[in-house]
């Protein structure tokens, strides 16, 4: 049974949709990257997922559960965390804080949680009591990571935790995602590094139009010649 399906979604912001019939299936062991041009829907697909819009159309189910049009509250407590691309830390707060505000949902011992937090991003630990604002980029990236496990999720949604990071922060993003995948959570994220991304995923889905174009590992996609040629830039 996969951790994540999607069956024909139909998504979007009113008027015409945006996604037209999505299909996309990951198991928990799974990292899976969507990837595509701008304006594809694929930032649009997590949302969806997170109730963040309405799907009129399809079906998102997890865990064995229909969680179609669940709203974030719902979704949190079943074993979901999403981290958006942007706005994905509270500023004004400490990187402590940011992380105890993760785990708002549990009311049991947080040590443990924030001991293997620290641990997978230790450029955090001696910053703990410094503000999030006042960070790099890519070390509120790790914060915003940080903060979303913290409710101890069986998935993980990223959009584009890449983002305007330098190679040096892209490649330390993309070795945790790996290792928190290990620890037994599944990933699924949004890249626009897809060359980078693909190279780890075990499950890769190309979008264009709000539709499947390509299906497969993320090596399979590396080495199509057609997706190379149409969307990895040669």
């Amino acid at each position: 049974m996969s951790l994540i399906a999607l069956d024909k979604l139909v998504a979007g912001y009113g008027g015409a949709p945006i996604l037209n019939g999505v299909d996309i299936a990951i198991e928990a062991s799974d990292i899976g990257v969507i990837v595509g041009p701008n304006g594809a829907g694929k930032s649009t697909t997590l949302k969806a997922i997170f109730g963040l819009l309405t799907v009129t159309g399809g079906s998102v189910t997890f865990a064995g559960q229909d969680i179609t049009n669940f709203e974030a509250d719902r979704l949190v407590p079943l074993g979901l965390s999403f981290v958006p691309q942007e706005h994905n830390v509270f500023t004004s707060m400490t990187v402590h804080e940011n992380f105890e505000m993760g785990a708002f949902i549990r009311r049991d011992d947080l040590s443990d949680s924030l001991d293997m937090v620290y641990e997978m991003f230790p450029d955090l630990k001696a910053k703990r009591r410094q503000p999030a604002g006042e960070l790099s980029g890519g070390q509120r990236q790790m914060v915003a990571m940080g903060r979303a496990l913290m409710s101890r999720p069986k998935l993980l949604m990223l959009d584009e935790p890449s983002a305007g990071l330098s190679p040096r922060y892209m490649m330390e993003i993309f070795e945790q995602v790996v290792k928190i995948n290990a620890a037994g959570v599944g990933i699924l994220m949004v890249e626009q590094n897809a060359r980078q991304a693909l190279a780890f995923a075990t499950k890769g889905f190309v979008l264009a139009n709000g539709q499947n174009r390509f299906t497969g590992t993320g090596q399979e996609l590396l080495d199509d010649p057609e997706v190379a040629r149409s969307f990895l830039g040669g």
